[in-house]
């Protein structure tokens, strides 16, 4: 029998750049409404539930007809949470759990297969997480967009915020640089291993918790994808997906 696989997306009001990011209004709906949306919308997935610790983020999930589990306050990060909502939700230890970032309102349902596929055929393997090659040079250099390099295996070597593999010689875009997305993809059993375990110099450096994973000798696959997923972190931004939206994505 597969195992299951559960969408649990970890959601928080405070936000430094957008204030109640989950519950700005795109298109009408709450950014929360459209993440769920749109990972309801795989096949793949037997369900979808929002982690938070904040009563007006459940409420707005309620009413739009989402589920929902209150989880501790007291978290440090998102795994954290969403390993604290896989509990709650009595998962297997062979279940799959798909993280979704809560400011990503865009991505194609297709996604959540591509991330999940490499657990579905490694039966030992502990997570997987997408990358998208970078067509745009700032990308590059911008720190706010991680980078990754990865054997010819696709398991991944390192991520960073500066750009890897230096390119040495000639123009960026010559040899291929690819940028992480923050779709995750955890077998149970592992979620409550990596919750566990202290963090690491590179973690603590980059402040990029999957290099956590990486330097306690763990394997992440990566997949390559080709669908972008934007995420929103500003005012501006919000008006960028209004216009994708009523361009048809």
């Amino acid at each position: 029998m597969s195992p299951s696989v559960s969408v649990i997306i970890p959601s928080r009001y405070q936000s430094s750049r957008l204030a109640g990011k989950p519950l700005v209004l795109i298109a009408g709906k709450p950014m929360i409404q459209h993440v769920v949306e749109r990972a309801s919308a795989s096949p793949l997935v037997r369900q979808v539930v929002v982690a938070t610790d904040d009563e007006r983020i459940a409420d707005a999930v309620a009413a739009f007809g989402g589920s929902f589990v209150m989880t501790n306050i007291g978290h440090k990060s998102g795994t954290d949470r969403l390993a604290e909502a896989a509990g709650k939700l009595g998962l297997s230890d062979d279940d799959i759990v798909v993280n979704v970032q809560g400011d990503q309102p865009l991505f194609a349902p297709a996604i959540l297969a591509e991330v999940v596929q490499p657990l579905l055929d490694e039966p030992e393997l502990p997570m997987a997480t997408l990358v998208y090659r970078i067509t745009r040079p700032e990308e590059i250099t911008n720190p706010n967009h991680v980078k990754t390099v990865f054997d010819r295996r696709g398991r991944a070597l390192y991520f960073s915020r500066s750009p890897i593999p230096c390119f040495r010689d000639g123009n960026q875009l010559e040899a291929p640089s690819y940028r992480h997305l923050g779709f995750y993809a955890y077998r149970k059993q592992f979620l409550d291993t990596f919750v566990a375990l202290p963090m690491g110099q590179w973690e603590r450096l980059e402040k990029l918790e999957q290099l956590r994973a990486l330097e306690h000798g763990y394997t992440i696959r990566v997949a390559l994808t080709s669908h972008d997923s934007i995420e929103v972190d500003t005012a501006a931004d919000v008006d960028r997906v209004e216009q994708m939206l009523a361009q048809g994505w």
